[in-house]
Formats: C-alpha cells, sequence, structure tokens
C-alpha cells in the first residue's frame, strides 16, 4: 500500500510575533467597531509567531499585484528546492525516481506552473507526470495527498512528490478591513513543506520506508 514519508518544513527568517500583531492591529484599525472582538479572537488564536518571507515593513505596502506575484515566483524558487531534496532524503530516493509531482498554493501564480520549473531545474525527469493545484485553500495538503495516494494505489512502483508552497503575507490587502480579514492578518504565515508518497514500503540497504511515516 502506498506511505507517505516523512515530510519537510522550512519557514522564513522574518518573525512576528503574537504582541506585534496585537499591537500593529491596535495601530492600523484603531477605528474599528469590531477591534476589541478582533484582538481577542487573534489573541485566542494560539499562534504566538509568525514567518514571513519579507519584512514586516515591507509586507505591510501594497506594490500591486504584478509585483507581489512576482515576489511569490523569486521566493517559492529560492526557497522549495531545499525542501524538495530534504523530502527525497527522508523518502530514501531521488529526483529521478519521481513519477509524479503536485504542487499546492493558492498564494501565488506561475504559468508554467512551478512543476515545469521544478523539472526542469531540479534533476526530475522530462517525463514526470504534472498536478498543479490551486484555489483549495487549507484543503490543499489533503486533497494532494489523496491524489498521490490514488496515483500510487494504481502503480505500486510509483513515487509522488507532493510541495506545498503558501506565502500568505502576500496576499495581506491594507483596504480590507473586515472581522475575517483582521483575523487572517493575525492568523496565516508563509512556509514551505514537501512530502514523498512511495507506491509501497520498501527494505533495500537497510532503509525502512516504514520508519518515516
Amino acid at each position: 500500500m502506498p506511505v507517505l514519508c516523512r515530510p519537510a518544513v522550512a519557514v522564513p527568517e522574518h518573525i512576528v510575533t503574537l504582541d506585534e500583531t496585537l499591537d500593529l492591529a491596535r495601530r492600523m484599525y484603531r477605528d474599528h467597531p469590531q477591534l476589541p472582538l478582533a484582538l481577542r479572537l487573534i489573541e485566542n488564536t494560539g499562534v504566538r509567531k509568525r514567518h514571513i518571507i519579507r519584512p514586516i515593513e515591507e509586507t505591510l505596502r501594497h506594490p500591486g499585484f504584478e509585483t507581489r506575484n512576482s515576489i511569490y515566483a523569486e521566493e517559492a524558487k529560492s526557497r522549495v528546492p531545499a525542501v524538495v531534496h530534504r523530502a527525497l532524503g527522508n523518502a530514501g530516493l531521488d529526483a529521478g525516481d519521481i513519477d509524479l509531482i503536485i504542487y499546492v498554493s493558492c498564494t501565488g501564480f506561475t504559468m508554467p506552473s512551478m512543476t515545469a520549473w521544478m523539472i526542469n531545474s531540479l534533476g526530475f525527469r522530462p517525463d514526470t507526470r504534472q498536478l498543479p493545484i490551486a484555489q483549495l485553500g487549507c484543503a490543499a495538503g489533503a486533497a494532494a495527498i489523496n491524489r498521490a495516494h490514488d496515483f500510487c494505489a494504481a502503480q505500486p512502483a510509483a513515487n509522488a512528490l507532493i510541495v506545498a508552497c503558501e506565502f500568505c503575507s502576500l496576499c495581506y490587502q491594507p483596504t480590507d478591513d473586515s472581522l475575517g480579514d483582521i483575523l487572517c492578518d493575525g492568523l496565516f504565515a508563509d512556509a514551505v513543506g514537501a512530502a514523498v508518497v512511495r507506491g509501497k514500503a520498501v527494505r533495500a540497504y537497510g532503509w525502512n520506508a516504514t520508519q518515516h511515516t
């Protein structure tokens, strides 16, 4: 049966603490009628710090969609490779062993997809199948695992790589001030994660896939 191997995760270097988030909300939405409720909701999320790809001062400026999307592509290409290599190592595989790449993201857009860039840049085979998944939000990771499971269940000798790249800080909109938007500004952050689904557990050269699940 398909085996989900140990994932690899990386977070950016810029940090926003809970106290900083609350102070920002008080300053930016000081006249908002639901500010007290928003502050309570943010404080009760349990999120004590968040990691973002750019300093908070830069994040709060909105240079336009085109610029932000260019930042997304630049940062994704900079941060995805290391996470992918760690995920492959966790699975005991090389890039050439991967038969399907599933890339999930709803916070940026590239054409061709990042799957094509990874195939051309990171040593994957030219015939590696590609499945970009967008617009599923928080459900995208689960959907990706399901699709990888189905692919590997149908082809037990195959391996699938899942990559999730979300830079939620790039979606900040200064003019969005509903309660839900303020809560999202204080909850979501940025990260890259990757994991391999193998078609079956393999015991070879002292490596046991079940040790990495």
